[in-house]
């Protein structure tokens, strides 16, 4: 019998989309309510939108009790959540990360991005450049790990002190693009060049046949480069000429203390890119 429900769904249509976005999590709980008897607790994914990130500079860092920013699904779907819940004797509980990194491939997957970006430089020759905006250069950042994420839905969906609330979810440190950077050329052992603001999406419409070239010199798993990267999503994050920042208090406090390295997670995920046979070993 389900006892827990894990929402993590979007719509075809994306963020854009809200009444798609809520009729399916109206469909998922509706019908968890009506045929799990034993049903305990209802987990909503959703993300820093909430505060309006996607607007623009906003507070930071962010806390769960700001005010909401700008128009976004995830405030409908809380809100049907709570008055659902309400008169139930099951549970609801939202999580709300940022730039979620994982192994999942032809996502909004920032790691995967920057270590494809940096092969390709390599390739070519080239330096490594930061493709953004000048002024998101030296702004704080933040990602989540996916596993770490996955840590946190399972802590919040089970513990006792997490019921009918919010909480964010990053790895629980921030870092700067120009501290990092030059690390990911170090990795890939090519010459730092600074910043070098490109469209993604366009510098990297061409590049097909060199990722290619990479896959069969290398003999790695047979992969497109369309299929790997959204190249806009990367333009988005590297062009926040703004703080980016969740405030992890509420959830550190309630029990939930696991953090991660966000400096040593990008490169242990290049590491594990190479054993999947998705990026070169250069050895």
């Amino acid at each position: 019998d389900v006892t827990h429900v894990f929402y993590c769904g979007l719509a075809p249509g994306g963020t854009d989309d809200a009444k798609t976005n809520v009729t399916m999590l109206k469909n998922v709980v509706d019908a968890a309510d009506a045929f799990a008897p034993r049903l305990q607790r209802v987990l909503l994914n959703e993300g820093l939108k909430y505060y309006g990130v996607h607007l623009g500079k906003f507070k930071t860092p962010a806390k769960e009790d700001d005010p909401r920013g700008g128009a976004i699904f995830y405030h409908v779907q809380e809100d049907y959540m709570k008055a659902r819940a309400e008169p139930r004797p099951w549970q609801w509980v939202a999580i709300r990360p940022d730039v979620v990194c994982g192994y999942a491939f032809g996502q909004m997957n920032l790691v995967v991005l920057i270590a494809v970006y940096c092969a390709i430089k390599k390739e070519l020759g080239e330096p490594v450049t930061f493709p953004g905006k000048a002024g998101a250069f030296d702004k704080l950042a933040q990602v989540c790990y996916a596993p770490h994420l996955a840590s946190a839905c399972e802590w919040a969906a089970t513990a006792e002190g997490a019921a009918d609330q919010a909480f964010n979810v990053v790895n629980g440190d921030f870092f700067r693009w120009d501290h990092v950077w030059p690390q990911f050329a170090a990795y890939f052992g090519c010459e730092f060049g600074g910043v070098r603001t490109v469209s993604l999406a366009k510098e990297m419409k061409d590049k097909g046949p060199v990722w290619d070239r990479i896959v069969a010199k290398h003999g790695l798993k047979p992969t497109k480069l369309e299929d790997l990267c959204k190249w806009g999503f990367g333009d988005w994050v590297f062009g926040c000429e703004f703080d980016v920042m969740a405030d992890t208090t509420k959830i550190r406090q309630a029990g939930f203390h696991q953090v991660v390295d966000s400096e040593k997670m990008f490169l242990r995920m290049f590491d594990d890119f190479k054993t999947m046979k998705i990026l070169p070993s250069y050895e």
